[in-house]
């Protein structure tokens, strides 16, 4: 068998997301190896580095841009008004029922 000539060279932010899907729940890190097409070595290899440093996994977490804040706020602000809405809307329906039941009542005595 020849050597392979070229090899596959992985960024650090490849390697930390490649280590955390390893470690999820119910997941399988040859699985996950597998799916990268990556020697299952080599990710316990890249878990081995992050936790001695070598890998920096970046902790971005609650970082978000001002544009990327407001898009949330916008999005939570009409998740709350569609709710109302849906709230509004079953009422609404119920309301339509018990009358259009009431005009049936009446009408058939």
């Amino acid at each position: 068998m020849a050597r392979k000539t070229k090899y596959d060279s992985y960024d650090d932010h490849y390697k930390a997301t490649a280590v955390a899907l390893g470690e999820l729940p119910k997941t399988k890190a040859t699985d996950v190896a597998k799916i990268l097409d990556i020697h299952p070595v080599m990710l316990y290899r890249w878990k081995k580095e992050l936790t001695d440093g070598i890998i920096m996994a970046k902790k971005d977490k609650g970082t978000l841009e001002a544009e990327q804040k407001s898009e949330l706020k916008r999005l939570r602000k009409l998740e709350k008004e569609h709710e109302v809405l849906v709230i509004k809307h079953d009422l609404l329906k119920k309301s339509i029922q018990f009358c259009s039941d009431r005009k049936k009542k009446s009408s058939s005595s």
